[in-house]
């Protein structure tokens, strides 16, 4: 049947009609799209729907199992919003700090938490704000301890969804962080009882060990006969082996306990080699061995001290080891290293005991004679030094045909070593009147009798006190003081040798006796300007300090002969002091009150000193000084200040000072002060004697020393000096210490008087 048309009105146009044909086939077919499109996008809702209830059931069981996770670790936990409200807490988090679940989208501020962490909305703002993760331990009321930990919470996009609190109980960590710090404090008191003990107990050791060695020097100078004196001779080696064992034990607690500091030096190797060739050579001679020791002519970087003990423990080793043979001492290159060799043909180590033969309680079996030359420690001791010093160690042995240990020792350029002391020319025995001052009767009678022996005039007394009192009665007037550091009555060595010195007048070399070889003792003996001798003091070694000592004293000025001093003082009561303290000796003294009331009244003469203050009214004391040396005057003169810096000495020195003193002045210092200006300015001579010990004093030093030495004394800092010559601040210190050494200056401004004195300025 063929279509039909069918018109419809529509819209006219003009004055006819207008017809719009529509088929019937497309007015069916309208309704079937219609409905296809509809079932389409049904069917796609219904797969979104699906989807949708899928991501639903996935982020439903992700947050249950975010949940479970949360409250499974045990910490307590909390979630604020950006309002720092609560939105999420844990039920540590409920027990810890008493939430409710009605808490629950109230504001922080409002919850019970606060009562047990008052800094926690504070923290919580701060890290909602931008700051960093805050961190607080925490101790609750309830017990126990927390670390708190506030992060911030960001969302998917990045954004701030508010912030994280976390509570981790850390009492466990307390508990043993406290029992740990127990343990420690527990270990280190014991740890310093045992050095405490061991250091008493060295002491009272060294007492009567002391005794013996003076009474067997003095037998081996009043015993007859050969039988009589090998008799005494054996008594030598069994004494120093008594008191090596003693310093190996004490030296072992030093290091353990970490106060023994290694000094490295450049030094040269073959004095050290020639010293122990003397010191066992005797020794291997009494066992029937041969001792061989190679010379060596170079130079090595280490600590003398430390390192000659080392060798001496393993010498000491090698000889308890070797029956019959020989034992080798020597050095060989090895791989830019310098490897000084103990080699020994005695009984070797056993594979097995090459390890613990470092061990100190590691003892050999070995035969009687060996054991009673020692503990076994010589290995042990080489071990801890040999780490300590930073050098190598290696042990290489043969059982039953001989070891050889190796130190591996780092070499100095040639030049950088120190230069060995000439010989020196032999010099008349000299004697002098020594007082010593120890409490120990065993020690005290028998130092006696070895000085009475060496032709000194010895006089002795208990304590400090007894001491004083010779002095102040006019006893004895010593030229040397031997006191030992532990005194009774409150006053140990330092103590009353300052007090001497002061009441002396006079700068007197003091020997303190001491069984204490701490650093910090030696550093307080040598600040007080005195020598340490270790007990036990071997006679020899008195004797030939004596010998430097009483050939160092100085000069003073001839008896009888009157010398004016003039003081230069604008404080009338500092200047009545200086006198009072000056005129003791019956010397003339005359006080000025400034530079012109001195230059009124001053006349030029052979014998006048003067001591100046460097600040005065009107005209300066560097001033006054200038305007003395302008006119030719060589009156010796002394510059007393308060300004103690390096500036203020080289000022003083190019003024024409030969001396410079800081005050406080202590009247010891100032004695000393003016019989160095008497003894420069007497003669041509002395001055230029004076002159050369002062620039023999500097010829040790490497050029860059001396540079280094120029700045300091110029005023720059060690910052500075550093990185004009490209090194560190660190090793511009270590050269400043290393000159202050080498040259014996005590401070900065002592080391500008010696340089200027070596270049020729007035002294």
């Amino acid at each position: 049947m063929a279509p039909q048309a069918y018109f419809l009105p529509g819209p006219t146009e003009g004055d006819g009609p207008c017809a719009v044909p529509v088929t019937l086939q497309a007015a069916s077919a309208a309704p079937l799209i219609s409905k296809a499109a509809w079932l389409s996008q049904n069917e796609s809702l219904r797969s979104l729907n699906r989807q949708l209830r899928q991501a639903l059931e996935q982020s439903r069981a992700s947050a249950e199992d975010l949940r479970d996770v949360l409250h499974s670790t045990g910490d307590a936990t909390i979630l604020l919003d950006p309002q720092l409200r609560i939105r999420f807490f844990t039920p540590a988090a409920s027990s810890l700090l008493q939430l409710r679940p009605g808490d629950a989208g109230r504001p922080l501020a409002e919850s019970r938490a606060l009562a047990t962490d008052a800094a926690l909305i504070e923290d919580a703002a701060a890290v909602l704000a931008g700051a960093a993760p805050r961190m607080r331990d925490l101790v609750m009321p309830g017990g126990g301890a927390f670390s708190r930990r506030v992060l911030r919470c960001r969302a998917g996009d990045g954004a701030v969804a508010g912030v994280v609190i976390t509570f981790t109980d850390i009492s466990a960590r307390r508990e043993t962080g406290t029992a740990l710090h127990g343990a420690v404090l527990q270990a280190e008191q014991a740890s310093a009882t045992r050095s405490r003990f061991l250091a008493a107990a060295g002491h009272d050791l060294r007492q009567p060990l002391q005794t013996l060695t003076l009474l067997q020097g003095l037998l081996a100078r009043q015993v007859e006969g050969g039988e009589a004196r090998r008799l005494v001779a054996m008594q030598a080696p069994a004494l120093a082996a008594m008191s090596g064992m003693l310093d190996t034990l004490l030296e072992i607690d030093r290091i353990d306990s970490g106060t023994l500091r290694p000094t490295p030096v450049a030094m040269p190797v073959g004095p050290m080699l020639d010293r122990l060739r003397a010191e066992f050579a005797p020794l291997a001679r009494g066992q029937g061995l041969e001792l061989r020791v190679a010379p060596c002519g170079l130079s090595i970087r280490s600590d003398p001290r430390l390192l000659e003990q080392m060798l001496r423990n393993l010498l000491s080793n090698s000889l308890r080891r070797t029956r019959r043979g020989r034992i080798l001492l020597g050095c060989r290159r090895r791989g830019g290293l310098l490897s000084i060799e103990v080699w020994d043909t005695g009984i070797g180590i056993p594979e097995g005991q090459r390890q613990a033969i470092s061990d100190a309680d590691h003892q050999r079996e070995t035969a009687g004679r060996e054991c009673a030359q020692g503990l076994g420690l010589g290995l042990s001791i080489v071990q801890r030094l040999a780490g300590l010093l930073g050098h190598g160690l290696a042990v290489q042995a043969w059982p039953g045909r001989g070891s050889v240990v190796r130190i591996a020792v780092p070499p100095c350029p040639a030049g950088h070593a120190a230069a060995p002391p000439a010989p020196a020319r032999a010099a008349p025995h000299r004697t002098g009147a020594i007082l010593v001052v120890a409490a120990d009767t065993g020690v005290r009678e028998p130092l006696v009798r070895v000085l009475t022996a060496e032709g000194h005039v010895a006089t002795a007394a208990a304590d400090g006190v007894a001491a004083l009192a010779l002095i102040a009665r006019g006893a004895v007037r010593p030229a040397v003081i031997l006191a030992d550091f532990n005194l009774p009555k409150g006053m140990n060595g330092l103590r009353l040798a300052g007090l001497l010195r002061e009441s002396l007048g006079m700068a007197l070399p003091v020997v303190i006796l001491t069984a204490d070889r701490s650093t910090a003792t030696l550093r307080q003996i040598a600040a007080r300007g005195c020598l340490p001798l270790h007990k036990p003091v071997r006679a020899a070694d008195l004797a030939g300090l004596l010998q430097r000592l009483l050939g160092e004293a100085p000069a003073a000025s001839p008896a009888g002969e009157r010398v004016a001093i003039h003081v230069v003082e604008d404080d009338a009561e500092a200047r009545r002091l200086l006198i009072r303290a000056l005129a003791r000796e019956g010397q003339e003294v005359i006080g000025h009150g400034s530079a012109e009331a001195f230059l009124a009244a001053y006349r030029a003469g052979p014998e006048a000193c003067l001591l100046v203050d460097a600040q005065l009214p009107g005209m300066s004391g560097f001033d006054l000084l200038a305007q003395l040396r302008q006119a030719g005057d060589p009156i010796p003169a002394i510059m007393v200040t308060g300004l103690s810096d390096v500036a203020a000495a080289v000022r003083a020195m190019q003024s024409g000072a030969s001396d410079f003193i800081a005050k406080p002045v202590r009247e010891a210092t100032l004695r000393a002060a003016l019989e160095r200006a008497f003894a420069q300015s007497r003669t041509h001579d002395q001055r230029r004697a004076w002159r050369q010990s002062a620039a023999d004093s500097l010829t040790g030093l490497t050029a860059r020393q001396r540079e280094v030495m120029t700045r300091v004394l110029a005023g720059e800092p060690s910052k500075n000096i550093a990185a004009d010559l490209g090194i560190s601040q660190r090793t511009v210190e270590t050269h400043r210490a290393e000159i202050m050494r080498r040259t014996g200056s005590k401070s900065l401004p002592a080391l500008a008087r010696l340089a200027m004195t070596a270049a020729g300025a007035p002294v």
